[in-house]
Protein backbone atom coordinates (compact mmCIF):
# COMPACT_ATOMS: atom_id res chain seq x y z
CA UNK A 1 0.00 0.00 0.00
CA UNK A 2 1.54 3.49 -0.52
CA UNK A 3 3.00 5.55 2.22
CA UNK A 4 3.12 2.64 4.73
CA UNK A 5 5.63 1.42 6.25
CA UNK A 6 4.53 -1.79 6.92
CA UNK A 7 2.59 -4.48 4.71
CA UNK A 8 -0.29 -6.97 5.56
CA UNK A 9 -3.79 -7.71 4.05
CA UNK A 10 -6.13 -5.15 3.45
CA UNK A 11 -9.52 -5.09 4.51
CA UNK A 12 -10.88 -3.34 1.74
CA UNK A 13 -14.32 -1.23 2.07
CA UNK A 14 -16.90 -3.32 0.39
CA UNK A 15 -18.59 -2.70 -2.37
CA UNK A 16 -18.65 0.97 -1.14
CA UNK A 17 -17.59 2.90 -4.06
CA UNK A 18 -17.69 6.56 -4.91
CA UNK A 19 -16.92 7.92 -8.39
CA UNK A 20 -16.11 11.09 -9.08
CA UNK A 21 -15.73 12.73 -13.07
CA UNK A 22 -14.55 16.06 -12.98
CA UNK A 23 -14.12 18.38 -16.46
CA UNK A 24 -11.77 21.19 -16.31
CA UNK A 25 -11.41 23.67 -19.55
CA UNK A 26 -9.01 26.28 -19.79
CA UNK A 27 -8.10 29.17 -22.62
CA UNK A 28 -5.60 31.53 -22.53
CA UNK A 29 -5.46 33.97 -25.68
CA UNK A 30 -2.68 36.04 -25.64
CA UNK A 31 -2.20 38.73 -28.62
CA UNK A 32 0.55 38.10 -31.19
CA UNK A 33 3.96 40.28 -29.93
CA UNK A 34 4.32 43.58 -31.43
CA UNK A 35 7.79 43.65 -33.99
CA UNK A 36 10.83 44.42 -32.48
CA UNK A 37 11.33 48.11 -31.59
CA UNK A 38 7.74 48.33 -32.27
CA UNK A 39 5.30 50.99 -30.03
CA UNK A 40 2.21 49.38 -30.79
CA UNK A 41 0.87 48.68 -27.81
CA UNK A 42 1.61 52.40 -26.16
CA UNK A 43 1.72 54.33 -29.91
CA UNK A 44 0.13 57.91 -28.92
CA UNK A 45 -0.39 60.91 -31.35
CA UNK A 46 0.94 64.17 -30.88
CA UNK A 47 -1.08 65.82 -27.57
CA UNK A 48 -2.56 62.65 -26.76
CA UNK A 49 -2.18 61.81 -22.86
CA UNK A 50 -0.08 58.80 -21.41
CA UNK A 51 -2.39 56.01 -19.82
CA UNK A 52 -1.47 55.94 -16.07
CA UNK A 53 -0.77 52.19 -14.92
CA UNK A 54 -3.83 50.44 -13.76
CA UNK A 55 -4.07 50.37 -10.15
CA UNK A 56 -3.36 46.83 -8.23
CA UNK A 57 -5.96 44.87 -7.54
CA UNK A 58 -7.44 44.77 -4.33
CA UNK A 59 -8.66 41.00 -3.67
CA UNK A 60 -11.02 39.84 -0.29
CA UNK A 61 -11.83 36.67 0.89
CA UNK A 62 -15.41 35.79 0.27
CA UNK A 63 -17.74 35.20 3.42
CA UNK A 64 -14.53 35.79 5.64
CA UNK A 65 -15.19 38.65 8.62
CA UNK A 66 -13.00 41.28 8.21
CA UNK A 67 -10.37 39.94 11.00
CA UNK A 68 -10.48 36.72 9.68
CA UNK A 69 -9.79 38.20 6.17
CA UNK A 70 -6.97 40.97 7.44
CA UNK A 71 -5.16 37.38 9.02
CA UNK A 72 -5.33 35.60 5.66
CA UNK A 73 -4.13 38.58 4.32
CA UNK A 74 -0.77 38.53 6.62
CA UNK A 75 -0.64 35.03 5.40
CA UNK A 76 -0.62 35.07 1.96
CA UNK A 77 1.49 38.68 1.83
CA UNK A 78 4.20 36.76 4.33
CA UNK A 79 3.94 39.16 7.45
CA UNK A 80 4.64 37.81 11.09
CA UNK A 81 1.58 35.92 12.08
CA UNK A 82 2.57 36.71 15.85
CA UNK A 83 -0.52 35.03 17.79
CA UNK A 84 -2.31 34.59 14.92
CA UNK A 85 -1.39 31.00 14.57
CA UNK A 86 -1.06 28.30 16.91
CA UNK A 87 3.02 26.44 17.27
CA UNK A 88 2.54 23.95 14.43
CA UNK A 89 1.06 26.11 11.89
CA UNK A 90 3.66 29.15 12.56
CA UNK A 91 6.44 26.49 12.45
CA UNK A 92 4.63 24.91 8.89
CA UNK A 93 4.45 28.45 7.46
CA UNK A 94 7.47 29.55 8.35
CA UNK A 95 9.43 29.13 4.92
CA UNK A 96 6.51 29.63 2.71
CA UNK A 97 7.15 31.75 -0.60
CA UNK A 98 5.84 35.03 -0.91
CA UNK A 99 2.80 34.92 -3.43
CA UNK A 100 2.35 37.15 -6.49
CA UNK A 101 -0.54 38.92 -4.62
CA UNK A 102 -1.29 38.86 -1.06
CA UNK A 103 -4.46 36.63 -1.05
CA UNK A 104 -5.32 34.60 -3.89
CA UNK A 105 -8.33 35.20 -6.64
CA UNK A 106 -11.24 33.10 -5.02
CA UNK A 107 -10.25 32.90 -1.91
CA UNK A 108 -13.70 31.69 0.00
CA UNK A 109 -14.44 31.60 3.68
CA UNK A 110 -17.00 29.00 5.37
CA UNK A 111 -17.81 29.76 8.72
CA UNK A 112 -19.57 28.18 11.47
CA UNK A 113 -19.04 26.98 14.86
CA UNK A 114 -18.28 23.74 17.28
CA UNK A 115 -20.40 24.15 19.68
CA UNK A 116 -19.75 27.64 21.29
CA UNK A 117 -16.47 27.95 19.29
CA UNK A 118 -16.14 29.87 15.86
CA UNK A 119 -14.44 28.15 13.68
CA UNK A 120 -13.59 28.25 9.62
CA UNK A 121 -12.12 26.85 6.52
CA UNK A 122 -10.62 29.30 3.90
CA UNK A 123 -10.10 27.86 0.11
CA UNK A 124 -8.05 29.39 -2.56
CA UNK A 125 -7.23 27.08 -4.84
CA UNK A 126 -5.96 23.98 -4.22
CA UNK A 127 -4.52 25.96 -0.49
CA UNK A 128 -6.71 25.28 2.03
CA UNK A 129 -6.61 27.61 5.85
CA UNK A 130 -8.41 26.33 9.25
CA UNK A 131 -9.05 28.89 11.88
CA UNK A 132 -10.76 28.78 15.11
CA UNK A 133 -12.35 32.16 16.97
CA UNK A 134 -13.39 34.33 18.55
CA UNK A 135 -10.21 36.26 18.18
CA UNK A 136 -8.84 33.92 14.92
CA UNK A 137 -6.32 32.14 15.38
CA UNK A 138 -5.01 29.91 12.20
CA UNK A 139 -4.59 26.24 13.28
CA UNK A 140 -3.88 24.40 10.67
CA UNK A 141 -4.35 23.36 7.15
CA UNK A 142 -2.44 22.65 3.75
CA UNK A 143 -0.96 25.34 1.29
CA UNK A 144 1.13 24.01 -2.15
CA UNK A 145 0.77 27.48 -3.50
CA UNK A 146 3.21 28.75 -0.92
CA UNK A 147 5.73 25.84 -1.98
CA UNK A 148 4.59 23.74 1.19
CA UNK A 149 4.50 19.83 0.50
CA UNK A 150 3.43 18.80 4.07
CA UNK A 151 0.08 20.05 5.27
CA UNK A 152 -0.23 20.93 9.33
CA UNK A 153 -2.92 19.05 11.16
CA UNK A 154 -2.17 17.69 13.91
CA UNK A 155 0.82 14.65 14.74
CA UNK A 156 -0.25 11.86 13.69
CA UNK A 157 -1.39 8.91 13.53
CA UNK A 158 -4.72 10.26 15.15
CA UNK A 159 -8.11 8.77 16.29
CA UNK A 160 -11.55 9.40 17.55
CA UNK A 161 -14.44 7.91 19.50
CA UNK A 162 -17.42 8.21 17.26
CA UNK A 163 -20.43 7.08 20.19
CA UNK A 164 -24.06 6.40 19.23
CA UNK A 165 -26.62 6.65 22.41
CA UNK A 166 -29.14 4.41 23.27
CA UNK A 167 -30.79 7.50 25.01
CA UNK A 168 -34.73 7.45 24.12
CA UNK A 169 -36.81 10.74 24.00
CA UNK A 170 -36.12 12.15 27.40
CA UNK A 171 -33.27 9.98 28.10
CA UNK A 172 -30.03 11.75 29.09
CA UNK A 173 -27.86 11.48 26.14
CA UNK A 174 -24.71 10.89 27.93
CA UNK A 175 -25.91 8.53 30.68
CA UNK A 176 -27.57 5.75 28.32
CA UNK A 177 -25.35 2.48 27.12
CA UNK A 178 -23.18 3.63 23.80
CA UNK A 179 -25.21 1.42 20.65
CA UNK A 180 -22.88 2.16 18.70
CA UNK A 181 -18.81 2.06 19.37
CA UNK A 182 -16.65 3.24 16.50
CA UNK A 183 -13.09 4.58 16.35
CA UNK A 184 -12.28 6.71 13.31
CA UNK A 185 -8.06 6.78 12.55
CA UNK A 186 -6.20 8.38 10.70
CA UNK A 187 -2.52 7.46 9.77
CA UNK A 188 -1.57 10.96 8.82
CA UNK A 189 -0.07 9.81 5.04
CA UNK A 190 -3.45 9.25 3.43
CA UNK A 191 -4.86 6.30 5.10
CA UNK A 192 -7.23 5.68 7.89
CA UNK A 193 -9.51 2.87 9.64
CA UNK A 194 -12.58 2.12 11.19
CA UNK A 195 -12.85 -0.50 13.42
CA UNK A 196 -16.29 -1.12 15.05
CA UNK A 197 -16.22 -2.77 18.88
CA UNK A 198 -19.20 -5.23 19.28
CA UNK A 199 -20.90 -3.74 22.27
CA UNK A 200 -21.39 -7.23 24.02
CA UNK A 201 -17.55 -7.16 24.40
CA UNK A 202 -16.43 -8.34 28.04
CA UNK A 203 -13.84 -6.15 29.34
CA UNK A 204 -12.58 -4.25 32.65
CA UNK A 205 -14.42 -1.16 32.88
CA UNK A 206 -12.93 2.60 33.86
CA UNK A 207 -16.01 2.54 36.37
CA UNK A 208 -14.67 -0.56 37.89
CA UNK A 209 -15.35 -4.38 37.53
CA UNK A 210 -16.14 -5.94 34.71
CA UNK A 211 -19.11 -5.93 32.15
CA UNK A 212 -20.21 -5.23 28.50
CA UNK A 213 -17.89 -3.02 27.24
CA UNK A 214 -20.70 -0.23 25.65
CA UNK A 215 -22.30 -0.26 29.97
CA UNK A 216 -19.33 2.07 30.57
CA UNK A 217 -21.07 5.42 29.04
CA UNK A 218 -24.22 4.35 31.03
CA UNK A 219 -22.33 3.47 34.74
CA UNK A 220 -19.82 7.25 34.07
CA UNK A 221 -20.89 9.02 30.94
CA UNK A 222 -18.88 9.48 27.82
CA UNK A 223 -15.22 10.50 29.63
CA UNK A 224 -16.35 6.82 31.34
CA UNK A 225 -16.80 5.09 27.78
CA UNK A 226 -13.77 7.00 26.40
CA UNK A 227 -11.20 5.75 28.93
CA UNK A 228 -12.85 2.10 28.63
CA UNK A 229 -12.24 1.82 24.76
CA UNK A 230 -8.76 3.40 25.34
CA UNK A 231 -7.69 0.58 28.23
CA UNK A 232 -9.24 -2.22 26.09
CA UNK A 233 -7.74 -1.34 22.72
CA UNK A 234 -4.77 0.31 24.25
CA UNK A 235 -5.16 3.18 21.53
CA UNK A 236 -4.43 7.16 22.54
CA UNK A 237 -7.54 8.00 21.21
CA UNK A 238 -8.05 11.77 21.47
CA UNK A 239 -11.22 12.09 22.35
CA UNK A 240 -15.46 11.42 21.51
CA UNK A 241 -18.50 12.26 19.85
CA UNK A 242 -21.40 10.92 20.72
CA UNK A 243 -25.13 11.32 19.44
CA UNK A 244 -28.61 9.79 19.70
CA UNK A 245 -31.15 7.94 17.55
CA UNK A 246 -33.16 11.49 16.95
CA UNK A 247 -30.07 13.49 16.75
CA UNK A 248 -28.40 11.06 14.15
CA UNK A 249 -31.64 11.07 11.91
CA UNK A 250 -31.57 14.99 11.68
CA UNK A 251 -27.80 15.27 10.73
CA UNK A 252 -27.97 12.85 7.84
CA UNK A 253 -31.44 14.80 6.43
CA UNK A 254 -30.17 18.13 7.37
CA UNK A 255 -26.98 16.72 4.94
CA UNK A 256 -29.37 15.58 2.02
CA UNK A 257 -28.90 12.06 3.05
CA UNK A 258 -25.93 9.89 2.76
CA UNK A 259 -25.21 8.02 -0.67
CA UNK A 260 -24.04 4.37 -0.25
CA UNK A 261 -23.73 1.17 -2.13
CA UNK A 262 -26.38 -1.53 0.03
CA UNK A 263 -24.12 -5.12 -0.06
CA UNK A 264 -27.29 -7.39 0.30
CA UNK A 265 -30.81 -6.14 1.54
CA UNK A 266 -31.67 -5.94 5.29
CA UNK A 267 -35.03 -6.20 6.19
CA UNK A 268 -35.25 -4.16 9.13
CA UNK A 269 -37.54 -5.52 11.23
CA UNK A 270 -37.23 -2.99 14.05
CA UNK A 271 -38.03 -0.44 11.83
CA UNK A 272 -40.53 -1.85 9.46
CA UNK A 273 -37.76 -0.96 6.38
CA UNK A 274 -36.37 -3.08 3.32
CA UNK A 275 -33.23 -1.43 3.06
CA UNK A 276 -32.94 -2.90 -0.59
CA UNK A 277 -29.74 -3.85 -2.38
CA UNK A 278 -27.39 -1.40 -4.46
CA UNK A 279 -27.32 2.16 -4.98
CA UNK A 280 -29.45 4.10 -2.52
CA UNK A 281 -29.39 7.45 -0.62
CA UNK A 282 -30.92 6.64 2.41
CA UNK A 283 -32.76 9.51 4.92
CA UNK A 284 -32.24 9.63 8.58
CA UNK A 285 -34.59 7.42 9.27
CA UNK A 286 -33.45 4.51 6.63
CA UNK A 287 -29.68 4.86 7.94
CA UNK A 288 -30.56 4.50 11.72
CA UNK A 289 -32.19 1.72 10.99
CA UNK A 290 -29.65 -0.28 8.93
CA UNK A 291 -27.28 1.07 11.41
CA UNK A 292 -29.38 -0.77 14.11
CA UNK A 293 -30.87 -3.60 12.93
CA UNK A 294 -29.18 -7.11 14.41
CA UNK A 295 -31.78 -9.19 14.05
CA UNK A 296 -32.16 -10.45 10.70
CA UNK A 297 -28.45 -10.63 10.23
CA UNK A 298 -26.37 -13.80 10.27
CA UNK A 299 -24.05 -12.08 12.61
CA UNK A 300 -26.22 -9.94 14.53
CA UNK A 301 -24.35 -7.39 16.29
CA UNK A 302 -20.96 -8.28 14.67
CA UNK A 303 -23.11 -7.34 11.36
CA UNK A 304 -24.95 -4.26 12.79
CA UNK A 305 -21.19 -3.21 13.53
CA UNK A 306 -20.00 -3.65 10.29
CA UNK A 307 -23.20 -2.01 8.93
CA UNK A 308 -22.27 1.38 10.97
CA UNK A 309 -18.60 1.37 9.44
CA UNK A 310 -20.22 1.26 6.14
CA UNK A 311 -21.98 4.23 6.87
CA UNK A 312 -19.50 6.42 8.75
CA UNK A 313 -16.98 5.73 5.87
CA UNK A 314 -19.77 6.40 3.14
CA UNK A 315 -20.58 9.28 4.89
CA UNK A 316 -16.90 10.58 4.86
CA UNK A 317 -16.86 9.89 0.97
CA UNK A 318 -19.98 12.05 0.91
CA UNK A 319 -17.80 14.79 2.52
CA UNK A 320 -14.76 14.34 0.89
CA UNK A 321 -16.47 15.21 -2.81
CA UNK A 322 -17.84 18.27 -1.03
CA UNK A 323 -14.54 19.31 0.28
CA UNK A 324 -12.93 21.31 3.27
CA UNK A 325 -15.27 24.02 2.62
CA UNK A 326 -18.29 22.15 4.17
CA UNK A 327 -16.62 21.34 7.30
CA UNK A 328 -18.13 24.33 9.18
CA UNK A 329 -21.60 23.21 8.19
CA UNK A 330 -21.26 19.92 9.31
CA UNK A 331 -19.60 20.08 12.67
CA UNK A 332 -22.40 22.72 13.19
CA UNK A 333 -24.94 20.80 12.17
CA UNK A 334 -23.71 18.02 15.04
CA UNK A 335 -23.23 21.08 17.64
CA UNK A 336 -27.14 21.74 17.45
CA UNK A 337 -27.77 17.48 18.10
CA UNK A 338 -24.76 15.75 19.58
CA UNK A 339 -22.00 16.04 22.75
CA UNK A 340 -18.20 15.94 22.85
CA UNK A 341 -14.93 16.11 24.42
CA UNK A 342 -12.91 17.77 21.47
CA UNK A 343 -11.63 21.44 20.94
CA UNK A 344 -12.50 23.14 17.97
CA UNK A 345 -9.02 23.00 17.26
CA UNK A 346 -9.10 19.20 17.48
CA UNK A 347 -11.76 18.72 15.78
CA UNK A 348 -11.77 20.99 12.76
CA UNK A 349 -8.13 19.41 12.01
CA UNK A 350 -9.60 15.80 12.35
CA UNK A 351 -12.09 16.78 10.12
CA UNK A 352 -10.25 18.10 7.72
CA UNK A 353 -7.70 15.57 7.74
CA UNK A 354 -10.28 12.94 6.80
CA UNK A 355 -10.19 15.02 3.14
CA UNK A 356 -6.89 13.98 2.74
CA UNK A 357 -7.64 10.47 2.74
CA UNK A 358 -7.59 8.41 -0.25
CA UNK A 359 -10.93 6.55 0.00
CA UNK A 360 -9.28 3.03 -1.75
CA UNK A 361 -6.76 3.12 1.44
CA UNK A 362 -9.68 3.11 4.52
CA UNK A 363 -9.64 -0.49 6.10
CA UNK A 364 -12.60 -1.44 8.17
CA UNK A 365 -12.74 -4.33 10.65
CA UNK A 366 -15.12 -5.36 13.98
CA UNK A 367 -13.65 -6.14 16.58
CA UNK A 368 -15.57 -9.69 17.35
CA UNK A 369 -14.74 -12.80 19.47
CA UNK A 370 -16.56 -16.02 20.26
CA UNK A 371 -19.75 -15.85 22.61
CA UNK A 372 -19.77 -16.38 26.40
CA UNK A 373 -21.14 -16.20 29.83
CA UNK A 374 -20.85 -13.72 32.29
CA UNK A 375 -23.20 -15.13 35.04
CA UNK A 376 -26.11 -15.37 33.57
CA UNK A 377 -25.40 -12.60 30.87
CA UNK A 378 -24.29 -13.99 27.27
CA UNK A 379 -21.63 -11.78 26.14
CA UNK A 380 -18.51 -11.96 23.66
CA UNK A 381 -15.16 -13.06 25.05
CA UNK A 382 -12.50 -10.61 24.17
CA UNK A 383 -10.04 -12.56 22.34
CA UNK A 384 -7.34 -12.73 20.11
CA UNK A 385 -8.89 -11.95 16.92
CA UNK A 386 -9.70 -8.51 18.63
CA UNK A 387 -6.18 -8.51 20.33
CA UNK A 388 -4.85 -8.46 16.57
CA UNK A 389 -6.98 -5.95 15.38
CA UNK A 390 -6.35 -3.58 18.26
CA UNK A 391 -2.43 -3.60 17.67
CA UNK A 392 -2.88 -3.53 13.89
CA UNK A 393 -4.52 0.00 14.20
CA UNK A 394 -1.79 1.34 15.84
CA UNK A 395 -0.43 3.03 12.92
CA UNK A 396 -3.96 4.34 12.83
CA UNK A 397 -4.41 2.10 9.64
CA UNK A 398 -6.53 -1.00 9.45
Amino acid sequence: MPGRARHRPRRRLAALTATVVTAALLAACTSEPAPRGSTAASATTPGTPTASPAPPVERTVEGAPADLASLIDRLYGGSDLGDGANAETAAALKGRAAPASPVPAGATAAVGSWFDTPIAVVTAGDDVTLAIGPTWQLVGGWWPSLGLKAPALGEGPRWVLALGSDARKGQNLGRSRADTLQVVGLDGTGGGGVMGIARDLWVPLSTGGKGKINSAMALGGPAAQLATVRRATGLPIEGYAVIGFEGFKQLIDDQGGIPIVVPETVNASHARLVIEKGPQVLSGKEALAYARERKTLPDGDFGRSRHQGQLLVAAAIKAKLAGPIAVPGALTSFSAVGQGNLSAEEMLTFAAGLHRVNPTQVGRGVAAGPFGWAGSQSIVVLGDQARRLFASFADGNL
